[in-house]
């Protein structure tokens, strides 16, 4: 698809103004999100410390499945594609597991665990 791309000069100003107030909208979303994600995966760290001292296995796919049906409601309800919302979640999910089986090993390893 090829679109035009004219030069900010043949903008009308009002059309700028409004594209930059979104854009700035979308940029503060964004760092927003990236907050959130940093704290979710605070938590998930020491959900993979507790679990590593206690020989529990790196994933539960019990609890997986029911954050991915949950995420797709809550997904649904605010008018977000569903499948987009789990193939986000999914992508969290491995990360998450990712990280408890590395802690998992440095555990078995003696390594100590890091500071977050």
């Amino acid at each position: 698809m090829t679109t035009s791309n004219p030069s900010s000069g043949d903008v009308d100003p009002a059309v700028r103004e409004e594209l930059a107030r979104l854009r700035d909208s979308i940029d503060n979303i964004d760092a927003a999100v990236v907050h959130m994600l940093a704290e979710r995966f605070k938590c998930t760290q020491q959900v993979g410390h507790l679990k590593a001292r206690h020989q529990l296995p790196p994933a539960d796919p019990a609890r997986e499945a029911r954050q991915i049906a949950r995420l797709r409601t809550l997904a649904e309800n605010a008018k977000l594609d569903p499948a987009f919302a789990e193939k986000f979640l999914n992508f969290i999910i491995a990360e998450v597991i990712r990280h408890h089986e590395s802690i998992a090993e440095d555990t078995i390893n003696g390594v100590a665990p890091t500071a977050n």
